[in-house]
């Protein structure tokens, strides 16, 4: 993790991405933040970049792979672990299941997308504050 890196955001709803754009620019963390339309894409950059991302926030639902897919792919991909990426499930609806398959794959959180915007910033807000303060192999500070 480094907590100056990138958001990746992984989503397929273009209202949704720019709600998101949002939120981001009002809450005015320093992080660029990355859209992707789905999880091919967003892996392709992964595997590419040399850039160690803050976190990933990856929708559930979505075309080509699911955001189940994507993360057991991130998971088992020996040149992403290294980088340790938080990896959170951010989505409209979900299940019991949903939520009991997700961290049995060690997702590190689950998060209900909020109707409201300023229930949004909040929910956005409290996973940055929580990732900044979290210290992790690549963003360790004694």
């Amino acid at each position: 993790m480094n907590s100056n890196g990138p958001v990746i955001i992984i989503e397929d709803d273009i209202d949704d991405q720019e709600v998101l754009a949002e939120v981001f620019q009002a809450l005015g963390y320093p992080n660029e933040v990355r859209f992707f339309h789905d999880g091919n894409a967003a892996l392709d950059y992964l595997n590419r970049t040399d850039v160690i991302p803050f976190l990933i926030l990856s929708d559930v639902n979505m075309p080509k792979i699911d955001g189940f897919a994507l993360r057991e792919k991130v998971k088992m991909d020996a040149k992403l672990q290294v980088k340790c990426i938080p990896y959170l499930f951010f989505t409209t609806s979900a299940s019991q299941q949903a939520v009991i398959d997700a961290y049995s794959m060690s997702v590190q959180g689950f998060f209900v997308k909020e109707n409201s915007m300023d229930a949004l910033k909040e929910t956005i807000d409290l996973i940055m504050r929580y990732w900044k303060k979290c210290s992790s192999p690549n963003n360790f500070n004694k």
